[in-house]
């Protein structure tokens, strides 16, 4: 019996509901994340600026506001590329049974495809979900950063 190619094995495509469900779930692991951020910065500012006096805010300044918000961008974008790329989904995808694989080879993704894809989610993501409403009209059904990428999700089977 001859033995099929991992490669050409047509996996089936998870639909909208099913990623947008699995967003929700991984926005309540990014919630935990972004806490712990917010608690490290306030901690670090306040061990080397010393505590505001009683009753009042921390200023930040512009400049130290984009760092921090960009360090906070960049720890939410490094959650999907740890995880895409090390095991091909996160833990939301993994409760949903989608993973992300190199749309050629139905492998693992590469570190670049992970962090191309996670900066084209955030345009789609930006832009009204447009990258992903366009899997509605996409013939195999990807999202418009898995194009942007190479890569594709695939729906697993139940175990």
């Amino acid at each position: 019996m001859k033995k099929t190619p991992e490669a050409a094995i047509e996996f089936a495509s998870p639909n909208l509901l099913r990623i947008f469900a699995s967003m929700v779930y991984d926005c309540l692991l990014l919630v935990a994340i972004s806490i712990a951020y917010g608690a490290v910065v306030v901690g670090l500012r306040v061990a080397i600026l010393g505590q505001p006096d009683v009753g009042q805010r921390i200023h930040w300044g512009l400049f130290a506001g984009i760092v921090i918000t960009l360090g906070w961008l960049a720890i939410l974008m490094f959650f999907y590329i740890y995880f895409w790329q090390k095991f091909g989904q996160t833990l939301g995808m993994k409760t949903w049974r989608i993973q992300l694989v190199d749309a050629k080879t139905n492998q693992r993704v590469s570190y670049s495809q992970a962090l191309k894809r996670s900066l084209f989610a955030w345009l789609s993501f930006l832009f009204l979900g447009a990258g992903y409403w366009y899997k509605l009209i996409h013939p195999q059904q990807r999202l418009l950063h898995d194009l942007a990428s190479d890569t594709k999700l695939i729906l697993l089977k139940k175990k």
